[in-house]
């Protein structure tokens, strides 16, 4: 069984798009692969800025996303983009970062699942991931014990998981999100995607790795 790195946001929009992909292949290749997603950390800062400061870019991109992905974007989401001046988001990639962290700990196997249902959260239901209450209906959904999920959620241990994720996202060299790696060794990665890709494309380049990596063995 070989593992799959999913570096990946919650913030990130072409993510969101990249969900319904990463959810199927998750599926199909369930007995050859398995997916650890990590969170790479993409709005970091110490003063987390207003959501009017990425605004202009989203109104432009979000189109984009739904057109190449047959994503929709929520009204409740697309508000704060169109009003950020009487918006209270405040993005930061650290708190999702964390709740993915604690998800994984508890349900390894279900962590594409979570991922993909922070990102729905966010982009189409128009939650607000720094705020605790944006969480809550995912710990009825997966029947996780409120206070042991806040609890985890504001520790120092998780915070340190979620900083660690980033910090090896950086190692990874990802620079732009999704980025999917097969993992080889310890040490060798193969890129299998950069950027939002197509599951008919995905399925050629993990078929094509999945047999150079049977060759390569029976050689």
């Amino acid at each position: 069984m070989y593992t799959v790195l999913y570096c990946y946001d919650a913030y990130c929009g072409w993510c969101y798009g990249f969900s319904p992909v990463i959810r199927h292949m998750a599926a199909e290749y369930a007995s050859q692969l398995s997916v650890e997603v990590l969170s790479g950390g993409m709005i970091i800062h110490e003063q987390p800025p207003p959501i009017s400061a990425m605004a202009e870019y989203i109104k432009k991109s979000y189109k984009m996303v739904e057109e190449t992905t047959g994503v929709k974007f929520g009204e409740d989401y697309l508000w704060h983009i169109f009003n950020p001046d009487k918006s209270d988001w405040f993005p930061d990639s650290e708190k999702p970062a964390i709740a993915l962290c604690v998800f994984k700990d508890s349900f390894p196997d279900q962590q594409v699942a979570f991922a993909a249902d922070l990102q729905y959260a966010l982009h189409f239901e128009g939650r607000d991931l720094c705020d605790d209450e944006a969480y809550r209906h995912l710990l009825e959904k997966y029947a996780i014990p409120a206070e042991i999920f806040y609890q985890k959620l504001h520790s120092a241990e998780y915070k340190r998981m979620a900083q660690e994720e980033f910090d090896l996202v950086k190692k990874l060299r990802v620079t732009g999100f999704p980025t999917l790696l097969l993992q080889h060794s310890e040490s060798k990665f193969q890129l299998l995607a950069r950027g939002y890709t197509d599951y008919e494309t995905l399925q050629g380049r993990i078929d094509q790795a999945l047999k150079q990596i049977s060759h390569s063995a029976n050689h």
